[in-house]
């Protein structure tokens, strides 16, 4: 209880509001987990554990019962990416990148348009957010994100870019500064990683046991 005390003490003040250690270092942790990502490394899954395990925390001292839970079910679709990535590790020496298909394209889609409306719908009903969809869209997207990320497509990236678009002016409405600015880095990240998990997927068609696009033992955690 002592450590939960101390993560939920101010470590500094932004513009007047304190920022608590659990919500400092788990957005810390968020940005290594793009930074990961974009290297193509396994520990991207268990770096977004630990840092929705802060954000939880955070959340919880805040009395924000809806980013907790967001928190939680993130925590749940980490496992399976981490997992879904060890598995084609063991099975294949590797875990390619690629593009969707367009199947799975059109799922992705409709995932995001479906998992909004219906949420956001719920989040209007019970009065428990003063912007339900672009709030709504922040949950799905990031849930469907993890979905493609754990698929090693590209796509991935779209779908956090547009969570990103969405979050800053969100966030800064909300009064949520510090968030805000961590969007913005995301912004920047979630570019790059769009250009070379695009390169990567290039090199997997012209050469298929490139290093740049596999993981090896080295790798997994």
């Amino acid at each position: 209880m002592e450590l939960f005390s101390w993560l939920n003490t101010p470590v500094f003040e932004l513009l007047g509001e304190p920022v608590p250690w659990s919500d400092f270092l788990g957005n810390i942790f968020a940005l290594l987990t793009v930074y990961l990502a974009l290297k193509c490394n396994i520990l991207s899954w268990p770096v977004q554990i630990l840092g929705s395990v802060l954000l939880f925390s955070a959340s919880v001292s805040a009395h924000l019962g809806g980013n907790a839970s967001r928190q939680v079910v993130i925590i749940i679709a980490a496992v399976w990416g981490w997992m879904t990535w060890k598995k084609s590790h063991e099975q294949d020496g590797e875990v390619r990148v690629r593009w969707a298909t367009a199947r799975e394209r059109v799922l992705i889609v409709a995932a995001l348009l479906v998992g909004t409306l219906g949420f956001g719908y719920i989040l209007h009903l019970g009065n428990w957010s003063w912007n339900p969809f672009p709030d709504a869209y922040i949950f799905v997207g990031s849930l469907v994100a993890m979905y493609a990320q754990g698929k090693a497509v590209v796509e991935f990236w779209f779908v956090w870019l547009a969570v990103d678009l969405v979050g800053i002016p969100l966030a800064i409405m909300g009064g949520l500064l510090f968030s805000g600015i961590v969007y913005f880095i995301f912004l920047i990240m979630v570019i790059m990683g769009i250009v070379d998990w695009a390169k990567r997927s290039r090199q997997t068609v012209t050469h298929p046991s490139s290093r740049a696009t596999t993981f090896t033992s080295d790798d997994v955690y």
